[in-house]
């Protein structure tokens, strides 16, 4: 044990620990060889604006992926664990992947607001093939998707023929999931 935490402060070597993963690590990594690949080949101005407008991008979404981590919070909070899980456990069956899909259809917004919401859904207990599911299902068959995209740019027809056409796969999607065996659970993560 820490002396800070032995003293009643916080842990934050413990949280950095288990909040950032070799995954992201992986990705700083490459972002930093990246950036001196940038550098090197297409010297400081270029590198200057790149990093200009990474920042702003940053600065863009941030708010957004703040609101959305304190929502995907407040609704772990609020939901019944319990309850959740009872729907969404691996022996929920079609009715499941089927919650899934629905939920993956109704959720707005991009993946600041989805993501944290899949990891409620694994956090709860929810099998990969749910998980599979729900995100594939928000990112095929999304309502504010056909609201904003679909039916103003291809019209009515062209709309309900694809969102008609795409309903099956997120169910598939997560059948096949359950089916294959990599060795990735959540409920492992």
């Amino acid at each position: 044990m820490s002396d800070e935490k032995a003293a009643g402060g916080f842990d934050w070597r413990s949280l950095l620990r288990q909040s950032f993963g070799p995954s992201f690590w992986i990705f700083v990594a490459a972002a930093a060889v990246m950036g001196v690949i940038c550098y090197l080949v297409l010297g400081e101005k270029a590198f200057s604006s790149a990093t200009a407008r990474d920042s702003e991008l940053l600065l863009d979404l941030l708010p957004r992926v703040v609101a959305a981590q304190i929502v995907a919070g407040l609704v772990w909070a609020l939901f019944p664990r319990e309850r959740i899980s009872a729907l969404l456990a691996r022996n929920s069956g079609h009715r499941g992947l089927m919650l899934a899909a629905l939920g993956g259809i109704i959720t707005p917004g991009g993946p600041a607001s989805a993501f944290p919401l899949l990891a409620i859904l694994a956090g709860a207990g929810a099998d990969r093939g749910i998980l599979v599911s729900y995100i594939t299902s928000w990112a095929l068959l999304g309502v504010q998707r056909m609201i904003v995209w679909d039916i103003p740019l291809m019209g009515v027809d062209f709309s309900v023929l694809r969102f008609a056409v795409s309903l099956p796969l997120p169910i598939l999607a997560g059948y096949i999931a359950r089916r294959i065996s990599i060795g990735v659970d959540p409920a492992d993560a």
